[in-house]
């Protein structure tokens, strides 16, 4: 026995701390500090834990005058950035926000989404990401489901949420209002002098910073799923340990006190990783509130970021600049470009390496697992459609519907277990566990170098005259063809065969692709190609030409709003 553990599961639980001390010294957080800063930390982790709190407020404590975030409105450092947070905290507390209840944030990537996020955190409240896209019915539907006592977001939102709290909706009939009490609306960015509205800056400037009274609970995060299908539901988890970080890092080659710019939303799963491994690296957060290839490209440089938090269809947008633009751009600072939110459609990962080197990752997770595998760039070189390896810690079995593991290279369920499982939806229900692993919701198989490849949703799949489809095959063919810009394949109503496939396509030179110039494929030359790469049963029924593809604020092709057969245009 050691420490009241049988001598098996103590050896794994040494071999497993072992592990984790090596990749967080590699990663250059663990160092030596003195023995008063090691007291502070040891104090601050122990009262606050190691969520938003007690992460933030650590870096205080060993680096207090490093700068620990740059947006538009300046430098903070991390001295700063908790002082802020404690002032706010006291405020929301006065506005009635106490262990447990729920805060709402409705904001882009700024510095009043970092400090209300410590903030919620120093008060055991459970704090709400909401997308920065949703339209009116879906805010109603998730704000009336979670009923957050204070909403804080943005001013450009503040008609939306209005016609909510007034039951009409983007110039609607006024059906629809709530009975329950309307949360209290606190503005953190501001784009006039917003008369009238209670921000932010004016709750921290009425309250005075310093150390509160811990919570006796801590405070959880709610992430929503993205909502491509239906109303978007709310995903919980406990803090995040250590060991999360540590999976992450075993794969990434993050460092310690990088210059990271976080281009992903901070509400969605991949952004909010990299809020939280910001608290263990002490990286210097750098945020933009919106995304423009050009000006994202000017901000690398600009802050001398070491490292680029994506998702894929940034990358796209970027690739998408007139050549002299991308001839310009100088990012031999950037060591790491961190993408997820999405599988990299096509030949993205060789396009975007071949112009900026082999320094590009792509992380496969969900909302509800997190994370789950990671493809390094000698990965996506010799597989571009590949999502990796699980990382440390990390176990990935691919099931049949017996729910037994298939052979390598067959087709099954994907189920993930990891640190970082939701808790179950906050409207109820979960995804289903087996032996302690998590469905994804996705299918997929494992290759013959022991790579994961995610081949769809689990619902996404098509039966075609009695053939099985999974459109994401079909997209990453089309989208290797040249002129093609983005695309998406869907399943429709076929009264021959039961279903077929229509395509949806943007040519590089639609209005709003990003470029200039060039008409893209004919729907013969798309289904020709098709037909020339994959099976027959593959080959698209119907082409679509459209100028843009409907995405959500992480780029998530939004299907359901794709043209209906009967209303599509004409190839």
């Amino acid at each position: 026995m050691l420490g009241g553990l049988p001598a098996s599961r103590a050896a794994k639980a040494l071999s497993t701390a072992s592990a984790g001390a090596r990749v967080l010294t590699r990663a250059g957080v663990v160092r030596p500090y003195g023995p008063g800063v090691l007291a502070g930390l040891a104090v601050t982790l122990r009262r606050w834990g190691t969520g938003a709190a007690g992460g933030f407020s650590s870096l205080a404590t060993r680096a207090p005058h490093q700068v620990g975030l740059v947006d538009e409105l300046g430098e903070l450092t991390w001295a700063d950035l908790v002082g802020r947070a404690q002032s706010l905290a006291r405020a929301l507390a006065g506005l009635g926000v106490g262990e447990g209840d729920r805060v709402a944030l409705l904001c882009r990537n700024h510095r009043g989404f970092v400090e209300t996020t410590i903030a919620v955190s120093m008060l055991g409240a459970d704090v709400l990401y909401l997308n920065t896209a949703f339209a009116g019915p879906q805010l109603r539907d998730v704000l009336a489901r979670d009923a957050p006592a204070v909403v804080v977001h943005d001013e450009e939102f503040t008609p939306a949420l209005l016609g909510i709290e007034d039951g009409v909706e983007d110039g609607g009939d006024g059906g629809g209002a709530g009975t329950e009490p309307a949360a209290v609306r606190v503005v953190a960015w501001t784009d006039t002098d917003a008369p009238g509205a209670v921000t932010t800056e004016q709750l921290i400037a009425s309250h005075e910073r310093g150390p509160l009274t811990p919570p006796g609970r801590n405070g959880r995060t709610v992430i929503l799923t993205s909502g491509t299908t239906g109303t978007p539901k709310g995903a919980p988890r406990a803090e995040a340990g250590i060991d999360a970080g540590v999976s992450l890092l075993s794969a990434l080659p993050l460092r310690a006190g990088w210059r990271t710019h976080v281009a992903a939303p901070l509400f969605h799963t991949w952004g909010y990783g990299h809020l939280a491994l910001s608290m263990l690296l002490g990286s210097t957060l750098v945020l933009a509130r919106r995304f423009e290839p050009q000006a994202c490209l000017d901000l690398l440089r600009r802050e001398r970021c070491d490292s680029f938090v994506v998702v894929p269809v940034m990358l796209q947008r970027i690739l998408a600049l007139p050549e002299e633009q991308l001839a310009a751009a100088d990012l031999s600072r950037v060591q790491v470009v961190a993408s997820s939110g999405s599988a990299l459609p096509g030949d993205l990962p060789l396009t975007w390496m071949d112009r900026f080197g082999d320094r590009l990752w792509s992380t496969y997770g969900s909302t509800e697992v997190a994370y789950a595998s990671v493809a390094s760039p000698q990965d996506l070189r010799a597989a571009p459609g590949t999502a990796g390896r699980p990382p440390w810690n990390t176990e990935v079995r691919v099931l049949g519907d017996d729910l037994a593991p298939v052979p390598r290279g067959t087709t099954g369920r994907i189920f993930v277990g990891n640190g970082l499982l939701f808790e179950g939806y906050t409207g109820g229900g979960s995804k289903e566990v087996v032996d302690g692993l998590m469905a994804t919701g996705d299918v997929g198989r494992v290759d013959e170098a022991g790579r994961l490849v995610v081949e769809g949703r689990d619902d996404d799949m098509i039966v075609s005259g009695g053939e099985n489809v999974f459109p994401q095959e079909v997209e990453d063919c089309i989208a290797r063809m040249p002129g093609v810009a983005e695309v998406a394949v869907v399943g429709v109503a076929d009264p021959d065969f039961g279903q077929r496939l229509r395509a949806f396509v943007v040519a590089a030179g639609a209005p709003h692709a990003g470029a200039a110039g060039g008409g893209g494929p004919t729907a013969e030359e798309v289904q020709q190609h098709v037909r020339d790469n994959l099976a027959r049963y593959k080959v698209p029924r119907d082409v679509v030409r459209l100028d843009a593809l409907p995405r959500n604020a992480t780029g998530k092709v939004l299907k359901r709003e794709l043209p209906h057969p009967e209303t599509s245009p004409e190839p």
